[in-house]
């Protein structure tokens, strides 16, 4: 179904992010990335399995993410995966249909 705006841009936007920090941190040419909405909810996952950056992260790509999610009620995680990689995930409320 259809998502509101503000929801469509923040999920966009939530994706953009976290796979410009695959392609600029991971050293690693692929992700994945889950989309997935039911239950009254959007769920977002990207991983990769890339060996990440030895550089301390200066911007605020993870704080813009987990801000985007807040904003909408919605709850934000990101950090390594055991193993190796890393992995975010976003969970957006979508509210039912207008009665």
């Amino acid at each position: 179904e259809p998502l509101p705006a503000d929801i469509d841009l923040s999920a966009f936007r939530i994706i953009q992010e976290a796979v410009t920090n695959v392609v600029r941190h991971a050293g690693t040419s692929r992700c994945r990335v889950l989309i997935d909405q039911q239950d009254g909810q959007l769920s977002i996952e990207v991983t990769d399995s890339g060996h990440g950056s030895s550089m301390a992260g200066t911007g605020y790509g993870i704080t813009g993410m987990r801000e985007r999610a807040a904003l909408l009620g919605g709850d934000f995680s990101a950090g390594p995966r055991p193993g190796g990689g890393f992995r975010v995930t976003a969970r957006l409320p979508v509210p039912g249909p207008a009665r």
